[in-house]
């Protein structure tokens, strides 16, 4: 093992020997009060904070973190003391791309690689991550003798749906090609210098601390967590040198094996450190090492299948054929028949012209998608649930476009994906394969019918799809939390943080946007031990605040008595925790007396004095936080929110983005329930203010209705 050591403790001094002489060359430049940080993110400087407590803020912080870092590397024999020579590279490495951002406010523009990955990045993977879209996390890292090889093992990646991060020399080999790069499909270049792979270390460790809970300083917490709960590994390309060597070390101490393409002999480490030369076995031997499992789609297509092309974007240039609300009638509705004999299962019908060969500008079709569906356990409800998907499913077809849903969508055919063979019977075959796989606990039948014709898809939309949306809008406006006998858990997330747990109601939704009450209660029949469970609404404790025995005995169960009580509708007393891939965050806002509601989305800076990452920071990870709390989109406008503390009147502040897009919702309910007019334009945004003082003149030039509420805590 001594040649392993050495070559690790080799790399783990020469990064140390650099680091220490880049932080005292800026020190001299800039002075020690400069200003040190990755942009977009609440965790300073991420390995060093979660390792070690210290909040790096300016160049003077940094030459202590040198010493620890040098105190690291003792030179022992010991695996395990070499293992702490690698964690001191990643430290280092860390520190030299932070003072790229001194020299530069972003250093990596105009390359290949995106440098540092900010905090809203990594909370939106947060869903897919947890659901198994995303099953596992890929860093590469080198240069292949083989360039192709490299894209080869890049597209099987993103075909099982893995998050692909790339460093070095691989980042060129797989875009010349044809891989095509960008989060939209799950390959994401972080750099060419070694240095770069720090941004693929904090992707995993600010995982612990955003969605785990983990303690600033807590190193062994840390190693656990990311051992046990990240499912990431490293692929190392051609010769690898000391320094190579040494973050691989590091990688390994947090628990992510290491698959290199040379040959290293008696030097390996099984199950952390293996050769394997063939790289056509890569990938599985990767997938293998990790434990990693991926669920396989039940679709064959000419074209690759998988939630890593969910993103991707077909310009119009790019485009064969589209179906589109705003040139033609389309629609999409799923359809339970009562008797078996009324579906013929594996039907795939087009009923109307084909998309024509030979094309020379984009075809414009209608379309009316229509599935029935039987199944002795199937329930009306579910039809809506099913339905949602098929956004999902058709983005999950490379080189397709999908977006909106229900009659008015736009689905976009680029041209590659048309000349690779693909046709519109496979949108069939897509769905029939996947709510058969998807659904099956509960679809005993399905049969699709694709229709094209622009008379009969009128026909269709007219008499059947709007009646149906009707009557599904009205069954949806009739429940309401005090209409349903039962609520839901979701503990989804609990693969990333396991004291948190969503509780589901028909008027809030799951705090990250995605399950609904129908969706939980649908889920529940799909896996009767799955990730929702039903909750008896029952032991009221008080129903302004929504609190029920029923509830806290469940929650307490569910996160394993992390969580004792929780309220539904209160902000203040045992609001419901959060995760960390939450949609929003509501917070008080002293002054004015009421609330902030700011979005992932948005990086500016609140009324509040925060951040959203800097509110998130103190909110995640399955702790309660009374004033603040995480929670989806739709429930802004819900008349549940913060019902305790007065509901939606108390809201003065949201992202401008974020305001108009709930504008609609949010002024009825106003007026519903409070008699408000157009609530919406009292409610400040960052155009009018992002300061406390400036909000609240413009809150008393509104006649803000918080003005006059009793105080909120």
């Amino acid at each position: 093992m001594s040649a392993l050591t050495d070559l690790i403790y080799g790399g783990a001094n020469a990064v140390a020997g650099l680091t220490e002489n880049a932080v005292n060359q800026a020190v001299e430049q800039y002075g020690p009060d400069k200003k040190v940080a990755f942009p977009d993110t609440a965790y300073f400087l991420p390995t060093i904070y979660a390792a070690t407590g210290v909040k790096v803020q300016t160049l003077g912080d940094l030459p202590a973190c040198v010493n620890v870092l040098k105190s690291l590397i003792t030179n022992k024999e010991d695996l395990n003391e070499a293992l702490n020579a690698g964690l001191a590279t990643a430290v280092g490495a860390e520190i030299l791309e932070a003072l790229k951002y001194v020299a530069q406010e972003n250093p990596y523009a105009g390359e290949s690689g995106i440098g540092f990955v900010p905090d809203p990045v990594i909370r939106s993977l947060g869903v897919p991550l947890v659901t198994g879209d995303i099953p596992g996390v890929a860093v590469l890292l080198g240069k292949a003798d083989c360039a192709k090889d490299v894209a080869d093992i890049v597209r099987d990646y993103q075909e099982k749906g893995l998050l692909t991060l790339m460093v070095g020399d691989c980042i060129e080999q797989a875009l010349e090609n044809g891989v095509r790069a960008g989060l939209e499909y799950r390959v994401v270049p972080l750099g060419h210098d070694v240095t770069a792979v720090t941004h693929a270390v904090t992707v995993a460790i600010r995982a612990g601390l955003i969605f785990g809970a983990l303690t600033p300083g807590d190193l062994p917490g840390l190693l656990a967590y990311t051992k046990e709960r990240v499912p990431a590994f490293v692929n190392t390309f051609g010769a690898i040198g000391p320094v190579e060597v040494s973050a691989g070390a590091g990688a390994i101490a947090l628990g992510f094996p290491v698959v290199v393409d040379i040959d290293l002999a008696e030097n390996q480490v099984p199950g952390a450190l293996v050769s394997v030369t063939d790289h056509g076995k890569t990938a599985a031997e990767s997938l293998h090492l990790r434990h990693i499992k991926v669920k396989a789609k039940a679709v064959e297509l000419p074209v690759s299948f998988a939630a890593a092309f969910e993103g991707e974007i077909i310009r119009k240039g790019d485009t064969y054929a589209e179906f589109s609300s705003h040139l033609n009638p389309t629609c999409e509705l799923v359809t339970m028949r009562e008797e078996e004999s009324q579906v013929e299962d594996g039907a795939i019908v087009i009923d109307g012209p084909d998309i024509p060969e030979g094309a020379t500008s984009i075809v414009e079709l209608p379309l009316a998608t229509t599935v029935e569906v039987y199944g002795e356990r199937m329930q009306k409800d579910f039809e809506s649930v099913i339905e949602r998907k098929i956004h999902a499913w058709f983005n999950y077809i490379e080189g397709v476009m999908h977006t909106g849903q229900r009659n008015l969508f736009r689905i976009r055919i680029s041209k590659d994906a048309w000349e690779r063979g693909l046709r519109l019977k496979h949108f069939g075959e897509v769905l029939y394969s996947m709510i058969k796989d998807e659904f099956g606990e509960v679809v005993d039948k399905c049969a699709v019918r694709l229709i094209t014709d622009k008379a009969k898809v009128d026909d269709f939309l007219q008499n059947v799809a709007m009646p149906r949306y009707n009557a599904r809008d009205e069954r949806l406006a009739s429940l309401t939390d005090e209409s349903v006998d039962t609520f839901y858990t979701c503990v989804l997330c609990q693969s990333f943080a396991p004291a948190h747990c969503c509780v589901v109601t028909p008027e809030r939704l799951g705090l990250c946007g995605a399950v609904s009450w129908l969706d939980a209660k649908a889920t529940k029949e799909l896996s009767d031990a799955g990730p929702s469970q039903p909750i008896p609404k029952t032991g009221c404790i008080d129903e302004k605040l929504g609190a029920y025995e029923s509830v806290n005995e469940i929650v307490k169960e569910a996160t394993h008595g992390a969580v004792e009580n929780v309220t539904l509708y209160s902000l203040i007393q045992d609001p419901m925790t959060s995760c960390g891939c939450f949609e929003c965050i509501c917070g008080i806002e002293p002054l004015s007396n009421g609330v902030i509601v700011v979005n992932r989305e948005y990086a500016g800076m609140t009324p509040t004095g925060m951040t959203f990452g800097e509110l998130a920071s103190m909110t995640g990870g399955g702790v309660q936080t009374p004033g603040f709390m995480g929670h989806g989109r739709h429930f802004i406008a819900s008349r549940k929110f913060i019902a305790a503390e007065g509901g939606v009147r108390r809201i003065v502040w949201m992202p401008k983005e974020l305001k108009d897009d709930v504008a609609a919702r949010l002024n009825k309910t106003a007026k519903e329930e409070f008699g408000i007019d157009n609530f919406t334009d009292m409610i400040g945004d960052e155009t009018i203010a992002t300061d406390p003082e400036s909000l609240m003149a413009f809150l008393t030039e509104k006649n803000h209705p918080v003005l006059s509420m009793d105080p909120i805590m």
